[in-house]
């Protein structure tokens, strides 16, 4: 009897793929991310999943993503999740992206009591927390330092990254030449071509895992700003609602939530009110 292809194998064959990818499979790993991370995978993102994760269906050994995902599916302390979900974040980011809201933060902070503390809950590679401590340093000098710039991130790689202060050249020289010269190393013989941020900045940066969709925060709390920059975009509406409403709880009652430029949070109901170009402050706070 000759072999008969079912429709969604047609699309795993068509495709020039090496593993079993099925529409199945995609649902069922849309599902897992979603409950695991909080992140909704589009239907337009079945190319982006298959290639992030092909690797780690061959590391474990498997034919089919089907095989991959069941131990997955059955044990939620499985150690294969963290690597599964690290490889369907995204992670892009710069050194004073969306440039606009620095000033706004080193205004705020002048205002604030000592010790400033922030929370920037996406941090990726570093570049965002490292931004933050030295647009702290410029504004308040050592002041900086008696405060705490929490930096957070679902990524264990990217957090990594992060915590190393390790960049290319072509990443830092994108910055003014004081800031450069004040906030970095610069490598030489193996390090050549690559910078390092400085002892100053160092201490006051603290990495941690943390995933913004599960029941419990480790937090020392509350903060003057909170950084949650295009990281929104990727839950559904009611998780967005939800960590909001969480936001909140670990907001001081003049603190800032800081957004991404696609992010707007105004079409429903939410604890926090529009104060500038993606910056939110607490509904009925101080203005």
């Amino acid at each position: 009897m000759p072999h008969v292809i079912e429709a969604d194998e047609t699309e795993a064959t068509s495709a020039g793929r090496d593993l079993a990818f099925t529409v199945e499979d995609f649902r069922r790993l849309q599902r897992m991310i979603g409950e695991r991370a909080g992140i909704a995978l589009s239907e337009r993102k079945q190319e982006m999943a298959y290639s992030r994760l092909a690797r780690r269906v061959r590391l474990a050994g498997r034919q089919r993503f089907a095989d991959y995902l069941a131990p997955l599916e059955q044990d939620a302390a499985h150690p294969e999740w963290e690597h599964f979900v690290n490889a369907l974040t995204t992670n892009l980011t710069s050194f004073f992206r969306e440039a606009h809201h620095f000033p706004l933060l080193a205004e705020h902070v002048a205002r604030c009591s000592r010790p400033v503390s922030v929370w920037c809950c996406a941090a990726s590679t570093g570049e965002e927390p490292w931004s933050i401590a030295m647009t702290l340093a410029e504004t308040l000098g050592t002041a900086a330092g008696q405060g705490e710039i929490l930096a957070t991130d679902i990524d264990t790689r990217a957090l990594a990254v992060a915590r190393a202060g390790i960049y290319p050249l072509a990443a830092v020289n994108k910055l003014s030449d004081q800031r450069r010269k004040r906030f970095f190393l610069r490598g030489t013989s193996a390090r050549a071509g690559l910078a390092r941020i400085a002892p100053e900045l160092r201490p006051r940066v603290r990495f941690a895992p943390l995933n913004l969709v599960s029941d419990h925060w480790p937090l020392r709390g509350p903060y003057d700003a909170i950084f949650c920059r295009n990281l929104m975009i990727y839950f559904d509406k009611p998780t967005q609602q939800r960590v909001l409403q969480r936001f909140a709880d670990h907001l001081k009652p003049d603190g800032l939530l800081f957004a991404g430029h696609s992010e707007n949070f105004s079409y429903f109901d939410n604890p926090f009110v529009l104060r500038g170009q993606t910056v939110y402050r607490l509904r009925g706070g101080p203005r």
